[in-house]
């Protein structure tokens, strides 16, 4: 069983559902790993994408990753009638030296969830439910607790337009939402009440500061958020700030959100050691794509929870449809989705329904790319 081709496409992607509106120049690397197994006519394709935040990495995967698994003699597992994610993980990585993560951990993860997505084709489920066999653990979650991320700030008439961002996710089903914070102290308060003003209460808001703060900022801004009692408090500093984050940690007595900038196993086990963070209050964000793909993703999450924290504390970035496949397989605390946000992997396919905050699964094969219009149009471009 092999891979004979690997397809890259670098798009561009918006923090906005109106893409007119700067967004920094954001790409992504969408690829389609070609299998060798051939179903109804036509050989299994795996499709993945690089989440989102990091741009695309072509040049990685083309020159770099994608050769390695082409050249990989047999990707099947023991049994001989499965594609093996670890086999394909570990061809990619041939080679290559440890530490120095730059980028090459996203054109790794990209690949990764596109075997992953071929991997299910083949065994005939969804991802949830082959990710859950493969890994041997409990019966797979029937529906995700989610929450709506967005908010970013615009750059005319912002609360007007985030306070009706929020009631549309709120009109959607969510009961939960985040926000961008980090840029005026007193303006992102404004923002909050704003939020919350739609939402049950504070502990439905997590606000995001994008790693924003430096020492001096992060207190001022812990000090004023601490009595709100928000959801969560997010990527408040540099991401290899540990005593920024520690000094926080030990006066913001809410639940603190870390670890989307981090991307290794290494990295997740100096966060938990000098981050300051309280395993059984504290959410980590690691993002399975950016984290060198599930694959890696799946040795952090067990890393973590030997060290004592619970399934219920990772809640994985990204905010599109495979992450409710990682939170189900895994049994985590649950999943982002951006309902309006870079497109074409906003919001779910129009078969799933999000009732009380929770969502239900795709039942396709894979992870289910199909089911979505605007992301399956997306990624056909890669075959035609």
């Amino acid at each position: 069983m092999r891979i004979v081709d690997v397809r890259e496409l670098t798009i561009p992607i918006s923090r906005y559902a109106d893409s007119a509106i700067a967004s920094g120049g954001l790409t992504t690397s969408l690829v389609a790993v070609v299998t060798d197994v051939i179903r109804s006519g036509k050989p299994v394709v795996g499709f993945g994408f690089a989440s989102i935040g990091r741009f695309g990495q072509g040049g990685l995967i083309r020159e770099r990753f994608a050769p390695r698994l082409i050249a990989a003699d047999t990707l099947a597992g023991d049994t001989g009638d499965t594609l093996d994610p670890q086999r394909a993980w570990t061809a990619m990585m041939h080679g290559e030296k440890p530490g120095g993560h730059g980028e090459r951990c996203v054109a790794v993860g990209a690949l990764d969830m596109a075997v992953w997505d071929a991997a299910a084709k083949i065994a005939d489920r969804p991802l949830y439910r082959h990710l859950s066999e493969h890994r041997g653990t409990r019966t797979p979650l029937s529906r995700v607790r989610v929450y709506a991320g967005g908010g970013y700030r615009y750059p005319q008439d912002d609360i007007r337009r985030l306070s009706d961002e929020i009631r549309h996710f709120v009109d959607l089903g969510f009961t939960l939402a985040k926000i961008k914070i980090g840029d005026d102290l007193d303006q992102d308060l404004v923002r909050i009440d704003t939020a919350l003003a739609r939402l049950s209460g504070p502990s439905c808001l997590a606000v995001d500061a994008m790693n924003r703060y430096g020492p001096d900022a992060a207190r001022e801004a812990a000090h004023a958020l601490a009595p709100l009692g928000l959801l969560w408090f997010e990527d408040i500093c540099d991401p290899l700030d540990f005593e920024t984050l520690s000094c926080v940690a030990t006066s913001y007595a809410p639940p603190i959100a870390a670890g989307e900038a981090l991307f290794s196993r290494a990295e997740a086990r100096l966060l938990d050691a000098h981050g300051g963070l309280r395993r059984h209050r504290d959410i980590l964000l690691f993002d399975p794509t950016h984290c060198y793909g599930l694959t890696h993703y799946c040795e952090i999450v067990a890393e973590m929870t030997e060290r004592g924290w619970p399934r219920e504390a990772f809640w994985p970035h990204g905010g599109h449809l495979f992450g409710l496949h990682v939170v189900a397989g895994l049994h985590l605390g649950g999943a982002e989705i951006n309902p309006l946000a870079f497109a074409p992997f906003q919001a779910m396919p129009s078969a799933l329904t999000i009732t009380d905050g929770r969502i239900d699964l795709p039942q396709a094969p894979g992870i289910g790319f199909e089911l979505h219009d605007a992301t399956c149009q997306a990624f056909r471009r890669l075959l035609d």
